[in-house]
Formats: structure tokens, C-alpha cells, sequence
């Protein structure tokens, strides 16, 4: 009877243990004109980009940003490889009231596909990432490590996902553009945690 006590609290002990080591995910309110989009930042899995971006959200730096950049299977004539997503955020010079850009962390790294409304890191070259942001527009296999969408193959740094606004982000996608530039831009109100 003793040794099923000892079994029992080693269990408990041990459940409490990964309890707390599974920290919840942080939430953000990304708030446009067309309503609002909620979002499940993982720190956990990407650590590097979610607290890169976190830390452009606690310091205000979304105020006055948009949503610019719209890219539809109708508007990437001369993309070999098609995708569909949303692009924002400041849309300032590298450094302007900014941060320094980030280590490329791949998909391969953090798990974290491009799927259905998956948010993510834009960037140039691997390591060029700083505040701009794109959410996906349907799976999007093509941005994760080894797609063909980005020369280079290292894929993009996908941070957390939608929860709440899809639908918004969708509305945001079907807006009018020339190209793939939103005319006008859907503004940010501000980016802010949320619960």
C-alpha cells in the first residue's frame, strides 16, 4: 500500500512538473479598421521571433502600421510558385525606431507550419527580419524550410497562429489592389496583448 502512495505522488509530481513547464501561449489583438484579429503567439516553439515581435508590440511600435500587401492566386503573374497571404506592420526603414533584425529561425526548427491563418516573420535574406508581419491565406506549404516560394529554401519564421478573425484577415485579402498593393492600406490601429 505504501509503495502504490510513493508511485501515486511521483506521478502527481511529476504531472506538475510538465504543468509548469508548458507556459501558455501569449494572445494579441491585432486591431484594423475592419475589426479585430486575435493571435496565439508561441513563445514556446519560436522563441527568437515570438519575443522579436512581442517586443514590437510592448513597446507600441504597430500604432499607425497597415496592412499594405495582398497576394492572391490572380496577382503573381511571374511566381512559378504561388501563394496567398496578408503582409503588414510598420513598414519602416530597418533600425528606424526599431530593433535589430533577428536569427532566422526555420519551421524545421519550431514545428510551426505555414498552415491556414498562420502568422509569420516577412524578410530578404535569412537573418534580415525585423517587424513585418504575413498571415496565411490557406496552407502555404511552399513558405516552410525546404519550399520552393524563397530561393534560398530556409523557408520563413512562423511565430503563432490565428484564432479569432479569419475572417477579417480574408476580407483584408479581398480588398482593392493595384497589383499586389493594397490601395488604399488596411490601417493597424495598434498591435497589444490581449486575453
Amino acid at each position: 500500500m505504501q509503495i502504490h502512495k510513493i508511485m501515486f505522488l511521483i506521478v502527481l509530481a511529476a504531472a506538475c512538473v510538465l504543468l509548469a513547464c508548458t507556459s501558455p501561449k501569449t494572445m494579441v489583438a491585432i486591431q484594423t479598421e475592419l475589426g479585430d484579429i486575435r493571435v496565439e503567439v508561441d513563445e514556446q516553439a519560436a522563441p527568437v521571433t515570438a519575443t522579436n515581435f512581442l517586443r514590437y508590440v510592448d513597446a507600441g511600435l504597430y500604432k499607425g502600421g497597415s496592412f499594405y500587401r495582398t497576394v492572391t492566386m490572380a496577382n503573381q503573374p511571374n511566381n512559378d510558385v504561388k501563394i496567398e497571404v496578408i503582409q503588414g506592420g510598420r513598414r519602416r526603414s530597418e533600425g528606424e525606431d526599431g530593433f535589430p533584425p533577428i536569427e532566422h529561425e526555420t519551421t524545421e526548427t519550431t514545428g510551426i507550419l505555414h498552415k491556414d491563418g498562420v502568422i509569420s516573420m516577412a524578410r530578404g535574406e535569412p537573418g534580415s527580419a525585423t517587424s513585418e508581419i504575413f498571415i496565411c491565406i490557406g496552407d502555404q506549404p511552399e513558405l516552410d524550410f525546404g519550399g520552393a516560394r524563397n530561393p534560398d529554401g530556409q523557408g520563413f519564421a512562423a511565430f503563432g497562429r490565428v484564432i479569432i478573425g479569419m475572417d477579417i484577415a480574408r476580407k483584408i485579402q479581398k480588398q482593392s489592389a493595384d497589383g499586389q498593393a493594397l490601395t488604399p492600406p488596411i490601417a493597424i490601429h495598434n498591435i497589444v496583448r490581449s486575453r
